[in-house]
């Protein structure tokens, strides 16, 4: 559920690693071909199962998604019996992991995955994410993070002051980040009514500041940059993939010097 991916950000290093590269490659498949490649990781019999489950929840899937699509987004939000696992979990898990050759399993549904992802409206808001630990240490001030697992926010402070979360005592760090990418999955989330908010693997961030509190709380204030090299080279999708007849495009902007590259865009045909 939502709770375990925004505290994922615990396992967050901060480390420099090689870019995560060669996914983008990978042709567009089902997502009963997507996962064949994780039989080796997880039981076949449960991601089959999984699979069934998300594509008949996804036959009318929104935001002009595929079905394959959508699926392979709610997909990722099952919470299985233990958390840690989760695809969700060790996807994030590998995509920390300093070997890339692990990742190679998870190379075909990456693609369906973040395909899906880069079709969704990017978001341009400050969205935030906690967890109960004090990590002032990770974040000097003028610094600069990144972020390689697929990274869960939420628009509501309140849910993250309630003990279900962080609670209100103890030692916590609270990120306000301002994001440049962000992407709502509500509308194919398994759990639909936490309005998960995701940021893409690889994600780049200036630390603006801190402030700590004498009980262990601190918030740490994030603003997602470009970072100065392709960490997390996103699939190619057409450039415009969606007509509103008579009144605008809407699509991908794929100008690598354009200030809205990589990020949906809607231009006005009137």
């Amino acid at each position: 559920m939502l709770k375990q991916r925004i505290e994922d950000v615990l396992y967050e290093t901060n480390c420099i690693l090689l870019p995560i590269e060669g996914y983008q490659n990978e042709p567009l498949v089902s997502l009963e071909e997507a996962v064949v490649p994780l039989f080796t990781i997880f039981d076949k019999k449960i991601l089959e199962k999984n699979v069934w489950i998300a594509k008949n929840r996804c036959e009318s899937p929104a935001d002009g998604l595929t079905q394959d699509e959508s699926a392979s987004i709610m997909m990722y939000t099952f919470e299985w019996n233990n958390a840690e696992h989760s695809l969700y979990f060790i996807l994030n898990q590998t995509l920390r992991m300093e070997d890339r050759q692990k990742l190679r399993p998870w190379f075909l549904y990456l693609k369906l995955f973040i395909t899906a992802l880069c079709r969704l409206p990017s978001i341009n808001d400050t969205f935030c994410r906690g967890v109960k630990a004090n990590l002032i240490d990770r974040y000097t001030p003028n610094s600069n993070s990144i972020w390689w697992g697929v990274s869960s926010c939420t628009s509501n402070i309140d849910v993250l002051q309630s003990e279900q979360f962080c609670g209100k005592t103890g030692p916590r760090t609270l990120f306000m980040i301002k994001c440049r990418n962000a992407r709502s999955i509500k509308n194919h989330s398994y759990y639909a009514t936490e309005n998960e908010i995701i940021l893409l693997p690889g994600s780049y961030f200036q630390v603006i500041g801190q402030l700590p509190s004498s009980d262990g709380f601190v918030i740490i204030q994030l603003a997602e940059k470009k970072p100065p090299h392709d960490l997390f080279p996103l699939p190619v999708i057409n450039q415009w993939c969606r007509m509103e007849p008579g009144m605008c495009l809407e699509g991908m902007c794929v100008k690598k010097n354009c200030a809205g590259y990589q990020q949906q865009v809607m231009c006005s045909t009137s």
